[in-house]
């Protein structure tokens, strides 16, 4: 009897010592403090929407030039949209990204080009008008085709530091995309890492998703974040009522069961999001989701989550606010940041 109650015992206080241990784990994870960059640590770039560019009635060339020339970004996330490179079935058009990736290599910029049916900007999933009447497996198999085509075409450029392959490919209904069939995803990652040896960016919302099977596929996990919205489901404007500890402590625990080489934000609000497209909106609605004070307060929370890269969302509204609206101080605000310099507003 002594010898089995001595087993309880040991078996209780292994099992107390346990808990223990699992429950100091646990506030270290949620207590850890990530290393705060200093500002001068930090880096930024941007991504850049042809199709954004030319939704707002600008010379998408000239927005692109601004960026580099005026705004001095070096640090670029570019895409290879499916409808504008195979408009026509098997039948390639290159020219105005081959011009966008010569010219940002020109600046000696770092290039982050996503390929895949969903990519940046509405509708999120951009298919060729032609595959409305083509069946799944054959579109699949297109679909793969202009993949390796885009790493093909681009893979002996230097400048490019990684394929992002689809856009918060986890991210269910938003957008006009099907549902997401993981098996295709997981081959598209394959057949890229098999052409190329750069790493693969996988993304994800920062928000709205776990994160946890976008960074286990990642060598570069990105994350979204944005504060101000608007939910159409809800019919309101939404005001995310989260701290920057909300993305670090994320980052720890999600970090326990995926071990990307690197995170980083690739998608950082730096523009209105608003019921109706924002040109659409009066100023003072689009204020409600971002303004001037809304920019430095967003710039500053991002630094304080932990993560050290940023990819600002928004470049051609500051532009589209500075040419069409006459207002200035977000373009230099921009300037300002990607200067390094302090940032100046009103």
């Amino acid at each position: 009897m002594r010898f089995d109650k001595a087993v309880i015992i040991l078996k209780n206080k292994f099992f107390i010592l346990g808990l223990m241990a699992a429950l100091l784990a646990v506030i270290f994870i949620i207590l850890d403090r990530a290393t705060i960059y200093e500002k001068k640590d930090l880096a930024y770039g941007v991504t850049f929407s042809k199709q954004q560019a030319i939704g707002l009635g600008l010379d998408w060339r000239k927005v692109y030039l601004e960026t580099f020339n005026d705004l001095g970004v070096r640090k670029i996330r570019l895409s290879a949209y499916w409808n504008e490179i195979e408009a026509q079935a098997d039948e390639y058009q290159w020219g105005d990204t081959d011009w966008q990736i010569q010219t940002a290599s020109g600046y000696d910029a770092d290039i982050i080009l996503a390929v895949g049916e969903r990519l940046p900007r509405w509708p999120e999933c951009h298919f060729p008008s032609w595959t409305s009447g083509v069946d799944e497996q054959t579109k699949e198999a297109k679909l793969f085709d202009y993949i390796k085509a885009t790493v093909l075409r681009y893979k002996n450029n230097s400048h490019i530091i990684a394929w992002q392959v689809e856009n918060e490919p986890f991210l269910p209904n938003f957008g006009e995309c099907p549902p997401l069939n993981t098996d295709t995803l997981d081959r598209e990652i394959a057949l890229v890492r098999s052409l190329d040896t750069r790493p693969v960016v996988i993304t994800d919302s920062g928000e709205l998703s776990i994160w946890i099977q976008a960074a286990s596929r990642a060598d570069i996990f990105g994350t979204s974040i944005y504060r101000d919205t608007y939910s159409k489901r809800l019919g309101q404007y939404i005001h995310y009522p989260i701290t920057p500890d909300f993305f670090r402590i994320k980052k720890n625990l999600v970090a326990l069961f995926a071990k990307p080489a690197k995170w980083i934000v690739i998608e950082l609000q730096a523009e209105p999001w608003g019921r109706t497209p924002f040109q659409d909106l009066s100023k003072k609605e689009r204020d409600r989701t971002m303004d001037e004070q809304k920019f430095k307060d967003m710039i500053e929370f991002a630094r304080q989550t932990g993560f050290r890269e940023f990819y600002l969302w928004g470049v051609e509204w500051w532009y589209w606010e500075k040419t069409v609206q006459n207002d200035p101080a977000l373009w230099a605000d921009a300037r300002a940041l990607f200067n390094k310099t302090e940032i100046v507003s009103k």
